[in-house]
């Protein structure tokens, strides 16, 4: 395949600025609403604040790639004092917890950077952030030309090894009926 050049879209993270006022995991489950802003369900966001109320930390994750199996990683890491497990740290959907899985259908959340017609500026976590904790960039990068096709094959097949065909073609149906 050829190479092509792509803009890299990632979001930088301040936790030492967040405040934990959850302000971008509202913003991100109403823009993620079917339809758009008719509901505030942050189990459905793409973003998750990770809490240590006690000691005063927060720290906003992004959903990422699922996986169909848990990782071997257990290692805890000690920041300020405070231990925290690695999969605090972890931005995959995966079995063994429910963070980043949509509530209703179980189909794993991946973070799109509030991709939309017309396009924004930058994604509304961003947007909605009062303490600059999240500040978007955008990069080019060289990489392997892949066709749209192929990602949605790929996230198929991975959908329904998970969960099962039936399971996937029960939610591509209902999700077809409210368009």
């Amino acid at each position: 395949m050829a190479k092509i050049k792509k803009k890299v879209k990632t979001i930088k993270i301040d936790a030492d600025k967040c405040n934990g006022c959850r302000g971008c995991e509202i913003v991100c489950s109403g823009f993620h609403a079917n339809p758009q802003w008719s509901s505030i369900n942050p189990a459905r966001s793409r973003i998750q604040i990770i809490t240590d109320r006690l000691n005063n930390k927060w720290l906003p994750v992004f959903a990422g790639e699922y996986t169909p199996a848990e990782c071997m990683g257990r290692s805890i890491y000690v920041i300020d004092g405070k231990e925290y497990n690695e999969c605090d740290f972890c931005r995959a959907s995966c079995p063994s917890r429910v963070l980043f899985v949509e509530p209703d259908s179980g189909l794993p959340l991946k973070c799109d950077m509030c991709e939309s017609d017309p396009t924004l500026k930058e994604p509304k976590c961003v947007e909605v952030c009062l303490n600059d904790v999240l500040v978007y960039e955008e990069r080019e990068e060289e990489v392997e030309e892949q066709t749209s096709m192929e990602l949605v094959e790929t996230g198929l097949a991975s959908m329904i090894n998970k969960y099962g065909f039936d399971k996937v073609a029960e939610t591509i149906t209902r999700m077809s009926q409210k368009s």
